[in-house]
C-alpha cells in the first residue's frame, strides 16, 4: 500500500478542534475535541445547560462557532458557504432531533423524496421502500406523520436521517421522553440503522441508561 493511502486512512473520519460558541458575555461553551474513526460511535452525555444542543448544531454546521473547527470526510464545514454547507449536510449528515420534524401536508413518502431532493439527489424510492422496510415501517408509507402514533414518529424520523446515506448520524435526546423498555429499542434501532447506512453514530443526551450500548463515552 501507498504511503499516502496508509496515511489517509489512519486519519479519523470526523474530529472537532477547539470549538468554542458565544451566545452572549455570560453563555461561552468550549467544548472538548473529539475523534471519531471509522467503526466507531460514541455517546456524549451531559446535564442541561451545558451546551449539548449546541455542540449538536456545531457539529452539524447548523451553528458556526466563534473559533474552531468541525472536519467530516476531510472536509471542514465551516470553511464552505451556506449553501455549500446546507448540501454537504444534505448529502453526508443524518439528523435526528428530539422532536421530529415533517412537512405535516405531505406524506411520509413526500417528506422522505423531499429529503432526497434538498441533498440535490434523484427521488429513489427503491431506497425510500427500502428504508421503511428495515424500520416496519413500509405500511404507512402513504400517511401523514402527524397521523403516527409517537413510536412510529420516532421511526418516521429516523427515516429521514438515514435515507440519504449520510457518514455520520448526530441523534438530538433521542431517548429523553421513553421508559427504560422503549429507551433501549431506541438506542438499538439507531445502532442498526447506522451499521446498515455504513454511518457512524453520535447521540448526545443527558440519559445515562445508554451508557451500557454505547462502550465511547464523553462526559461534557
Amino acid at each position: 500500500m501507498a504511503l499516502g493511502m496508509f496515511v489517509f486512512l489512519l486519519r479519523p473520519m470526523f474530529r472537532t478542534r477547539s470549538l468554542v460558541f458565544t451566545y452572549n458575555k455570560t453563555a461561552y461553551f468550549r467544548f472538548p475535541d473529539i475523534e471519531l474513526n471509522a467503526g466507531e460511535d460514541l455517546l456524549i452525555v451531559g446535564e442541561s445547560g451545558v451546551g449539548k444542543t449546541t455542540l449538536l448544531h456545531l457539529m452539524a454546521g447548523l451553528l458556526r462557532p466563534e473559533s474552531g473547527q468541525v472536519e467530516l470526510l476531510d472536509t471542514s464545514l465551516h470553511e464552505l458557504s451556506s449553501r455549500q454547507r446546507d448540501r454537504f449536510r444534505g448529502q453526508y449528515i443524518g439528523l435526528v432531533f428530539q422532536r421530529p420534524h415533517f412537512v405535516r401536508a405531505l406524506s411520509l413518502e413526500e417528506n422522505l423524496t423531499l429529503i432526497q431532493l434538498l441533498a440535490g439527489k434523484k427521488q429513489d424510492k427503491n431506497r425510500i421502500r427500502e428504508v421503511l422496510h428495515s424500520l416496519g415501517m413500509s405500511h404507512k408509507l402513504h400517511e401523514k406523520p402527524h397521523r403516527l402514533s409517537q413510536g412510529e414518529q420516532q421511526r418516521a424520523a429516523l427515516a429521514l436521517a438515514v435515507v440519504n446515506r449520510p457518514r455520520l448520524i448526530l441523534a438530538d435526546e433521542p431517548t429523553a421522553s421513553l421508559d427504560d423498555r422503549n429507551a433501549g429499542r431506541v438506542a438499538a434501532l439507531l445502532k442498526q440503522q447506522a451499521l446498515a447506512s455504513g454511518a457512524q453514530l453520535i447521540i448526545i443526551t443527558h440519559d445515562r441508561r445508554l451508557k451500557d450500548p454505547f462502550p465511547h463515552l464523553l462526559e461534557l
